[in-house]
């Protein structure tokens, strides 16, 4: 498989989870990693937002695909503490 195959398959699995709760776990380098509780907002050719509502305000952050590959992005789908992982 290309590498494109398997973007392009994680972009096919993550199309049906429009608009669910989503968990994530970033690791943004250098020890800073953070977990948000969001809705996965919607999908594009090379990117996927993530709209996070927090007490004041809300933010959309955005993802690569490769990000999920590689493991720097890791997600968890459903609602609460029951949520299922993604096997991606």
């Amino acid at each position: 498989m290309t590498g494109k195959d398997v973007l392009r398959k994680i972009r096919k699995q993550l199309e049906p989870h429009v608009g669910e709760r989503i968990r994530l776990k970033a690791n943004r380098g250098r020890r800073r990693t953070y977990e948000k509780e969001g809705v996965l907002e919607s999908i594009y050719p090379s990117i996927f937002v993530v709209r996070v509502d927090e007490s004041n305000y809300f933010q959309r952050l955005s993802f690569t695909y490769a990000d999920v590959l590689t493991e720097t992005v890791e997600l968890t789908f459903g609602e609460g503490k029951g949520c299922r992982s993604a096997s991606l």
